[in-house]
């Protein structure tokens, strides 16, 4: 359930990192934990969408933004890249380190919001930023995140991007007669705040925080940011699927990464973007 953002917007911080808070217990059983611990090759459903334009990160020094629990930063990892994860959320943090050391990876991961990644990290020692799906959404301020990319970036390195269309963010959950209607921002606003009792993995269970705020940006001002950051765009490309269920009824579930796309005789829509850029050098 969404509405109009109430409240001071410094509060934003605080509800977000109490809601990721909370979904850590319920995440820990999904996310393909069984999986990761038994096949020391596998890999997230995330990253392996991503592999064809990722390429090879063999031997590279890559940070992976927002990382939550840390799965597919652990898969970054066995893909050969030397890592770092950095997430807001003290428990997913907590879980990330625990899995990482259980798995036989020495990751670094960060507890601290995004905006000071480059206090908490350091300029410009990275290869590669990476950023998953489902993280633009909780940050304010797009032009910021792609200043705190710019400087984390080495010369010569590269931002890689996959997240949720903004389009999609847009829609409503569809009404009785099926259709799909724009209820709300497409553009960066002060934010939404809406409050879902149950999270997109794991057992079902309620989480203890369901409210969030939530902020949109549309794509021009998406690659406006990156631009004005000073980062040269390499690629954009629209996918017609996300790794959730993100409209109900309206959608289903295909192959074997976890992906949800529009069901037949539903419109076809753009469900995720994947951007990437170089700091030129």
């Amino acid at each position: 359930m969404r509405g109009t953002l109430r409240g001071a917007m410094a509060d934003y911080l605080a509800i977000n990192r109490a809601n990721w808070d909370s979904r850590v217990p319920v995440h820990l059983t999904g996310y393909d934990l069984v999986r990761f611990r038994d096949d020391p090759a596998f890999l997230s459903g995330v990253v392996r969408f991503d592999l064809p334009r990722l390429g090879d990160v063999r031997g590279k020094r890559g940070v992976h933004l927002q990382c939550h629990i840390g799965t597919d930063t652990v898969s970054l990892a066995r893909l050969g890249a030397t890592m770092s994860g950095l997430d807001l959320s003290p428990a997913s943090i907590a879980a990330a380190r625990a899995l990482a050391a259980e798995l036989g990876h020495g990751i670094d991961f960060v507890e601290r919001d995004v905006y000071g990644a480059v206090e908490a990290l350091g300029a410009g020692r990275f290869d590669f930023v990476y950023t998953g799906i489902g993280a633009l959404c909780w940050l304010p301020d797009v032009r910021h995140w792609a200043r705190v990319v710019a400087q984390l970036l080495r010369p010569g390195g590269r931002l890689f991007i996959r997240d949720g269309h903004p389009f999609l963010h847009t829609l409503s959950d569809p009404r009785p007669d099926g259709l799909l209607a724009v209820q709300f921002p497409y553009f960066e606003t002060a934010g939404t705040h809406y409050r879902e009792e149950r999270t997109y993995e794991g057992d079902g269970a309620p989480v203890g925080s369901p409210d969030m705020v939530f902020f949109n940006h549309g794509i021009a001002e998406l690659l406006d940011a990156v631009r004005a950051a000073g980062l040269e765009l390499q690629g954009f490309e629209e996918h017609e699927s996300v790794p959730w269920n993100p409209l109900g009824e309206a959608c289903e579930r295909f192959g074997d990464l976890g992906e949800w796309r529009m069901r037949p005789g539903m419109p076809r829509i753009p469900m995720s973007f994947t951007l990437q850029a170089r700091r030129p050098g």
